[in-house]
């Protein structure tokens, strides 16, 4: 029985995805809880006036109120714990257990204890349905039948007439083969079909990277660039005065391909693109390659003089990189020319019209020398920053 339960465990669906698939249904035991325990409740509660109305039987009624009371007290106890952030998964076993004794003892006493003459017709649909409602591992799932059914055989053997116990005894084995045989299907189809998501979300989210990021750089590329900067223009928060955008090109790159050759110029962009991702982690920034040497980013600024820092920033890591360029005109190493355009947030919804200012702007720093960044805007005065005076 151990190997065939752990075969089932973790060779169906291997161990780590075994466990972590019944991390994420485990949280639904509780709505299932709420649910069947509510359902519980009210049943038992019919339950206990009939015998008082009918027979005059108080204990009975007691008995079966009691059962309500308890299904009363974990349905809302349940419903207690889904507004929780974590739960700890041995209060949902020991609920589970709770809610399966409770439906084990109330189908006992009905079946068995009050009306024996059903011949246990009651007890094993009890039994069989609770064992459905939850998803739980194999190994809990077979301890809690193995002990409804030696239960059942117990009370029977004690209160059902010697003729009808043979009956009562198959239909015990018979329910437990049944909630044990379905409740193992409906926990692996439910981990299949979770499996299922998890994958499903995997692939998605694969494609999703291979259509935004750029293979060469690991930066965002233009199509993300794009869609992230509507984004911006119309999702700041109250807290952001400034949006700003800058664009930037690698001085004289055409030359650098030219005499490094086009496999030595993959590998300058793959640094810069590697030099970017520091300034999007350090100065919490987007960064994209919106075309072949040409880069750019967004942001958002409480105050706008506080854009330099970041331009500042990025010369500084560009710097640190000390790529040899012995064909560029302004540098022994390879530089950027930046354009920067900064807007109060708010102000337009026109993407084309900041990204063009801001290409303005980098022809502007192209025309001042190169290895400059020029920093503008509606509502600023131009300025320009060099790495020497940063």
């Amino acid at each position: 029985m151990p190997k065939f339960l752990y075969s089932w465990r973790f060779y169906t669906y291997g161990r780590e995805q075994y466990s972590e698939c019944m991390n994420k249904v485990f949280s639904n035991n509780l709505v299932i809880l709420h649910q069947a325990n509510k359902i519980l409740a009210i049943i038992a509660a019919v339950c206990s006036v009939i015998p008082v109305i009918f027979e005059g039987d108080f204990i009975e009624g007691g008995i079966f109120l009691l059962v309500a009371l308890i299904a009363a007290i974990i349905s809302f106890y349940s419903n207690y714990l889904m507004q929780q952030i974590n739960v700890n998964n041995r209060k949902i076993y020991f609920l589970i257990s709770l809610y399966f004794a409770n439906v084990m003892c109330y189908g006992i006493f009905l079946d068995v204890w009050s009306h024996p003459e059903y011949i246990a017709a009651i007890f094993p649909c009890f039994l069989v349905c609770a064992l459905l409602m939850v998803v739980i591992s194999p190994q809990f799932t077979t301890g809690l039948t193995l002990c409804a059914m030696a239960l059942f055989i117990a009370s029977s053997i004690i209160a059902v007439p010697a003729i009808h116990l043979p009956y009562y005894i198959f239909n015990s084995v018979i329910a437990a083969f049944l909630g044990l045989f379905f409740a193992w299907q409906i926990t692996k189809l439910r981990l299949g079909l979770e499996i299922s998501t998890t994958m499903l979300e995997d692939e998605k989210n694969k494609y999703l990277d291979q259509s935004t990021v750029d293979e060469l750089t690991q930066l965002k590329n233009r199509r993300d660039f794009m869609n992230t900067f509507q984004r911006y223009i119309s999702n700041y928060r109250s807290s952001d005065d400034w949006l700003c955008i800058a664009i930037a090109d690698i001085d004289f790159f055409k030359l650098y391909n030219d005499h490094y050759g086009h496999p030595q110029g993959d590998e300058c962009l793959r640094s810069i693109g590697a030099a970017l991702n520091r300034l999007r982690d350090d100065m919490n920034v987007y960064t994209a390659r919106v075309g072949g040497e040409e880069f750019a980013i967004l942001w958002f600024e409480k105050d706008a003089s506080h854009v330099g820092a970041v331009i500042k920033h990025w010369n500084k890591i560009i710097k640190e990189l000390k790529i040899v360029h012995e064909k560029s005109k302004v540098n022994d190493y390879v530089t950027m020319s930046i354009g920067v355009y900064i807007a109060r947030c708010g102000s337009t919804n026109d993407t084309q019209y900041l990204y063009d200012h801001a290409d303005k702007a980098l022809y502007s720093a192209k025309g001042s020398g190169r290895n400059c960044a020029v920093i503008t805007g509606d509502e600023i005065k131009e300025y320009k920053i060099t790495p020497s005076s940063g």
